[in-house]
């Protein structure tokens, strides 16, 4: 529980300005949330915080590295973070109704009353950002230093045998004098 503390900024008695922190996020701070697609998680997020009247311009800076599993061959793949994010927090009479109504997913609404922010739930969220949709050894040719050899044979084996399969099919057989004619 203290340790999502570590996350708090007490903003209110810092001066205009630029104010910097810096978070190391290991294994342990997913531990709150639901379970990762990684693992070994070593990442550094440098947050410039802007402060001035009204508003704040909160700055991400997601870097390290994790690992995670190669969506083809199943095997572990390190990956390189590097990102960056913007949030501006805006204080108003109403955070509830305008972050409701807000469509730039950038801007945040807190009320006038407030005097901490908590910048974990942004931190999950960037780090998850910063990995990609799909996490493969390589693109074209699996021959990656961390590519699992057995998957790769496996998938050419079938890959043979659907081949087999599209030509033994009848559906295709009077298709072939057509191949030719394009050229």
């Amino acid at each position: 529980m203290s340790r999502r503390r570590d996350f708090e900024i007490a903003f209110v008695g810092l001066k205009p300005g630029i104010h910097e922190y810096d978070y190391v996020i290991d294994d342990r701070f997913f531990e709150a949330y639901q379970q990762q697609d990684f693992h070994n998680c070593k990442a550094h997020v440098k947050l410039s915080l802007d402060r001035k009247s009204s508003f704040m311009l909160l700055k991400f800076e997601v870097g390290g590295v994790l690992e995670t599993v190669c969506d083809r061959c199943n095997s572990n793949l390190p990956f390189e973070l590097w990102d960056e994010f913007n949030i501006t927090v805006k204080m108003v009479e109403n955070p509830e109704v305008m972050n409701g109504q807000e469509e730039d997913p950038d801007v945040y609404y807190i009320g006038n009353g407030e005097s901490h922010i908590d910048v974990a739930d942004w931190i999950y969220e960037f780090i998850n950002l910063s990995i990609p949709m799909q996490k493969v050894c390589t693109f074209e040719n699996m021959d990656g230093p961390y590519c699992n050899k057995n998957a790769k044979a496996l998938l050419e084996q079938l890959e043979a045998e659907e081949d087999e399969k599209r030509k033994q099919n009848p559906i295709w057989k009077g298709l072939e004098k057509f191949k030719g004619l394009d050229q």
